[in-house]
């Protein structure tokens, strides 16, 4: 099984620059190790306040923890909704213990301990929406939801996140307005995430680190072509399995993280510039024009056309709301 797009044989993929094929080197988390390592620091996460409004605020938060690094208990403070950008971390409350990889959100409840630990790897970076309880409440009355409180520790990185996801993104990159972004991943992680009977699949601890191993494999470049069979004998596992395993894992298939992936680069470049939609498409991992197309519009609801046509607007907006009240 091929985990990649159909190709076709008219279209050929351009030779990756070198400022593409570094990109994942030179990111700021990979940048932030590099760091620690050459400076013989332990770990430590930090965050940075990107912009902040009444009762909310946007945090970028790097942490360079690793696994010889003691994980401690936190308090949250104030209500908290993370997009996981890059790298994988064990998660845990009192709601139980899950792994957060790059395109799931984060869920923490105003006044709930947790613990975060890198036993499987090193460093994450994540976009942290950060909510005062006054303003939760309100927003969950506007939702028509009874309590202002999560039951889950995460939502998975599944279709019905994905524009909010990729409108994160554009709004770290200047294109889209951080307070709008902010109020409606408050609403949407409420609506998917205060569902108390969802119950997380238990993982045994040694094949959880064989997903974690598959993900930084993916994660490193995830336009090249996979092949469900390679990626189970790079786990250790039957194909069954591994994709068992996987979902249980990351709370999607293979295939699904991959794909989306691919599509919330897509979305960042479109909203960023005016590179053709074929040379994205191309460079993000899809060898088929219209099977690109058609998997982005089942994503985001639109044409890749369409969702670039829509930017302006929001740029606009974004540009005033990121840049005038930024800390």
């Amino acid at each position: 099984m091929n985990l990649s797009c159909e190709k076709i044989a008219k279209v050929t993929r351009p030779q990756e620059s070198l400022l593409q094929s570094t990109s994942k080197e030179t990111g700021p988390l990979s940048v932030a190790l590099k760091t620690r390592e050459r400076d013989g620091r332990a770990g430590a996460a930090e965050g940075k306040t990107l912009i902040s409004g009444d009762g909310w605020r946007v945090v970028d938060v790097l942490c360079t923890c690793g696994p010889a690094d003691r994980p401690f208990e936190e308090r949250y403070w104030s209500v908290a909704v993370s997009l996981v950008l890059s790298g994988s971390f064990a998660y845990r409350t009192s709601l139980g213990s899950v792994l957060m990889s790059p395109g799931s959100w984060l869920l923490g409840n105003v006044g709930g301990t947790y613990e975060c630990s890198h036993e499987h790897g090193h460093g994450d970076r994540c976009l942290s929406f950060q909510f005062d309880p006054a303003l939760f409440d309100h927003v969950a009355r506007d939702a028509g939801l009874s309590a202002a409180r999560f039951g889950s520790n995460r939502i998975p990185p599944m279709r019905k996140v994905a524009p909010l996801a990729a409108r994160a993104i554009s709004a770290l990159d200047g294109n889209d307005s951080f307070e709008e972004v902010a109020l409606e991943a408050a609403a949407t992680a409420l609506r998917i995430g205060s569902d108390s009977g969802h119950c997380e699949q238990a993982v045994a601890p040694r094949d959880r680190t064989r997903i974690v191993d598959v993900l930084h494999h993916l994660e490193h470049d995830a336009s090249r072509v996979r092949r469900l069979e390679d990626l189970s004998k790079l786990a250790g596992l039957s194909r069954y399995h591994f994709l068992r395993v996987f979902k249980a894992v990351t709370g999607v298939t293979p295939h699904q993280w991959l794909i989306r992936t691919r599509l919330r680069e897509a979305a960042r470049r479109l909203a960023r510039g005016e590179e053709a939609v074929t040379d994205i498409a191309l460079d993000v991992g899809f060898d088929d024009l219209s099977n690109f197309i058609r998997s982005f519009h089942s994503e985001f609801g639109m044409s890749p056309g369409l969702y670039r046509t829509a930017r302006p607007a929001l740029r606009t907006n974004g540009a005033k709301d990121s840049r005038s009240t930024a800390l």
